[in-house]
Order: C-alpha cells, then structure tokens, then sequence
C-alpha cells in the first residue's frame, strides 16, 4: 500500500507540478458527471489563473519564451472553460489533462535540473 505525498516535503517546482497532475486526474475523472467535472474545471481555471499571475509578475525569473508561453496555455484553460463549461467534449477534457501532465513534466524537469 503505497504512502500519501506529504505535499510539504516537496520542493516549490514539485509542489507545483503535483498541482498539475492532481488537477489533470480530477479532470479526467469527473467524465459523465456534470457536478464533478464542473467542480473540476473551475479547480483547474483557477489554477491556471494563478499560474498567469505567477509568470506576470515582474519577479518571475522564468525566460520570457516560457513565460510567453504559460500565458498562452493559461488563456486557452480560461477560454475553453468560461466558452464550454460542462458541456466540454471529451476531446476537449484530454486536451487540458495533456496540457496540464505536459507542464508538470516540464516543471519536474526543471526542478530536477537546478
């Protein structure tokens, strides 16, 4: 029987990542129920809206690609989610799990590497 994660034992870059993944699991998850998957999304746009406001901030030491980058992806989370709400095609749920599993490996990636 495998431990829970101690989201406090991690670093900031796997906190993060962990973030991600949990949100790309709930979303996955929450197919067929319309209760579930809108509490689902509205838990990934906000995390995407935080994410935006992150690499604003003129602090952010991230290379401007990336930054560039993350702004996008967080436009195209708000835009889908506000436009398709629970009505989302299933295609469309698969593109924001990507999304969010892709970033997370980047964040790992990059937490790994420094």
């Amino acid at each position: 029987m495998s431990q829970p994660i101690q989201i406090d034992t991690l670093k900031i870059g796997e906190q993060d990542a962990f973030g991600l993944v949990e949100a790309a699991i709930t979303l996955d998850q929450s197919r067929g129920d319309r209760a579930r998957l809108a509490a689902a999304l509205e838990q990934n746009l906000q995390l995407w809206v935080a994410i935006r406001t992150l690499v604003s901030e003129t602090t952010s030491a991230l290379p401007d690609a990336v930054k560039t980058n993350l702004k996008r992806l967080s436009d195209f989370v708000a835009e889908t989610t506000l436009k398709k709400g629970v009505e989302i095609s299933d295609n469309t749920i698969t593109t924001l799990v990507n999304v969010n599993l892709q970033i997370s490996e980047g964040l790992l990636e990059s937490t790994n590497r420094a």
